[in-house]
């Protein structure tokens, strides 16, 4: 099992272009990334920097979407992405081969890392973070392709280490700044108690509601009749007012089968590492502003692995806390 990670700094890679990176997330949702895809990223990014000669263990990964523009049809109501046929038999006809669905994102990944190097020879950080950012740029995210920025925001948007050492109150405020300079945006958080809150709601209508109910009713937008409104003829609204941006993700992955020994099942990729036959996990998830997270343990993501039970999920600690300012307005 992995407990949540410790760290003592931020790496902090912003306004990341990235082209063409995979928009269907899981067998059941799509519009951005998967959270198991920026832990892979992560994971990639560290074998890489340890092979470079670099001292960094990474921790935890958060996201924060600036702007996005899913590669979709805009013609009619119902969208459908744009695809591409390209002659890949010795005849130059096309198979039966159905691409991804492609999206552009402008994204800010924020990595927490440990370096016992950094402590003993801090001169290293500005040399190492820069080996990194190069890496990064000869890398995949999410399928896409890592653009390199213009010449202006080559300069303005520069890599950034946030040392997270102190007191509670001084990481309270490096983190403070460091949410600032990630605005305009928005961040993805785990959301796994709206599900028993609504779980408990439609459970009091009718008692064999199940968990996927609630995710399902979590998923879409419920419209119903108000008779009592203000106007006295009734009124139809929607229970989005005040829940926030809530979106389906996917978390992780299941076990379907037992741990098979390393190379026994075939054409497995990895015939060292033991196997597993696994489906997607899911839950909720909720975009919000990067102002409005407390601490930087609720904006990343990391992983937790149960074996024993099958479980292998990413993990994320944010915790809603109310706001009076939310009470007055809903800028969610």
């Amino acid at each position: 099992m992995t407990s949540r990670p410790s760290f003592n700094r931020l790496l902090v890679l912003p306004h990341l272009q990235v082209q063409n990176a995979n928009a269907i997330s899981s067998a059941q949702t799509h519009g951005f990334v998967a959270a198991t895809a920026l832990l892979g990223l992560m994971w990639a990014l560290e074998r890489k920097a340890r092979k470079s000669g670099l001292d960094i263990r990474f921790q935890a990964v958060g996201v924060v979407c600036h702007d996005y523009q899913e590669q979709v049809t805009d013609s009619a109501f119902v969208k459908a992405f744009r695809l591409t046929r390209n002659p890949v038999d010795k005849d130059g006809s096309t198979l039966a081969i159905v691409e991804e669905g492609r999206i552009h994102l402008d994204l800010s990944l924020v990595f927490a890392v440990r370096s016992e190097r950094w402590k003993s020879e801090p001169e290293r950080q500005a040399p190492d973070l820069a080996t990194v950012a190069n890496l990064l740029a000869g890398m995949r995210i999410a399928g896409g392709s890592v653009v390199a920025p213009q010449h202006a925001w080559r300069y303005r948007y520069q890599p950034q280490l946030v040392d997270m050492t102190g007191t509670d109150e001084d990481k309270a405020a490096k983190f403070r700044k460091l949410c600032l300079r990630l605005l305009p945006g928005f961040a993805l958080v785990a959301r796994d108690d709206l599900i028993d809150q609504r779980l408990a709601q439609l459970q009091a209508e009718q008692a064999s509601v199940t968990r996927l109910d609630a995710w399902l009713s979590l998923s879409r937008i419920n419209w119903r009749h108000d008779p009592e409104a203000a106007s006295g003829k009734g009124e139809w609204v929607h229970d989005r007012k005040s829940l926030g941006w809530v979106v389906p993700i996917p978390v992780g992955y299941g076990a379907l089968s037992e741990l098979h020994a390393a190379g026994t099942v075939a054409n497995a990729r990895d015939t060292e590492t033991p196997f597993r036959f696994v489906e997607s996990l899911y839950s909720v998830g909720q975009w919000i502003s990067p102002h409005r997270i407390k601490t930087s343990e609720q904006l990343l993501w990391y992983a937790e692995s149960r074996p024993e039970q099958g479980l292998y999920r990413c993990r994320n600690d944010y915790i809603a806390a109310p706001d009076p300012f939310e009470s007055e307005c809903d800028y969610n």
